[in-house]
């Protein structure tokens, strides 16, 4: 398969680009969720996100990837608005974020390492979230459920074992049914079993239309889960495609040997 360099020079699959461009001329049917284009950011004299350009596809994973310090976690900051970029323009659903905040009630997310007041029960944490939101939308509340959670409502979040606190925070994040899922590293911390039912309800989400992006350092994980990928390596976009285009292109068998070649070259 042959890949084409955009302006920037990042390496696209042609069936990535021409996905994007039906998009564009169907809006009607399959409207682009999120767009982030030439976006850039620097603290201090470090540039951590390097004229960055990322389309999310409607109603598929998309994992965003990359070693330690890639900017992974800038750009999902970015997107969320926890973090202002010096320049760029990120579109939510057609819509331009400049400061407003309420495109934020389409988005569910689950950081990497869940940060709650400490002194709150679980259902304390639950009553705040929900007011919060204002959402009417019927509740999700099956990872509740999966996870055994009921259990833990009455207990101070600060007692929660780690993993616990990883459940509450998956369960958080689906709760209001949002139409776009931020997941970081949304295993880590979990056992295997617990990991294997994240990964069910993900792909469930996914059959359901929703549109999913997620972080991972486990690249035998994004394989199972992600349709899409976008590699970041020193703040700047190298690869945006489909998983298979990438493997097809480095004539690897895996993911994880394709991202490998992707590292060691960019570091040539």
């Amino acid at each position: 398969m042959d890949f084409m360099q955009n302006g920037n020079g990042v390496l696209e699959s042609p069936v990535y680009n021409s996905n994007i461009m039906a998009a564009d001329n169907q809006s009607d049917h399959q409207t682009v969720l999120l767009r982030i284009e030439k976006l850039e950011k620097q603290f201090g004299s470090l540039p951590v996100l390097q004229s960055v350009d990322v389309t999310i596809m409607p109603g598929v994973v998309t994992a965003i990837v990359g070693p330690n310090g890639s900017g992974k976690s800038t750009l999902i900051k970015s997107i969320l608005g926890l973090v202002r970029p010096d320049r760029g323009t990120i579109w939510i659903k057609g819509q331009k974020i400049n400061g407003d905040c309420s495109y934020r009630r389409h988005i569910g997310y689950m950081p990497q390492i869940a940060r709650f007041p400490e002194n709150l029960r679980v259902r304390e944490l639950l009553y705040m979230i929900k007011d919060v939101r204002e959402s009417e939308a019927k509740l999700d509340e099956d990872l509740w459920r999966i996870f055994a959670l009921d259990k833990e409502r009455d207990k101070v979040l600060r007692t929660l074992s780690g993993g616990t606190r990883q459940k509450v925070s998956a369960a958080i994040a689906f709760m209001f049914q949002p139409e776009i899922l931020i997941l970081d590293e949304p295993t880590a911390g979990l056992d295997p079993a617990s990991s294997s039912k994240l990964k069910d309800k993900i792909l469930q989400e996914k059959a359901r239309g929703k549109t999913i992006v997620l972080t991972s350092h486990i690249m035998s994980e994004v394989e199972q889960m992600a349709d899409d990928i976008a590699f970041l390596l020193d703040g700047q976009i190298r690869f945006t495609g489909k998983i298979s285009a990438l493997k097809a292109h480095a004539g690897a068998t895996t993911l994880e040997r394709a991202m490998a070649q992707m590292m060691e070259k960019g570091a040539e």
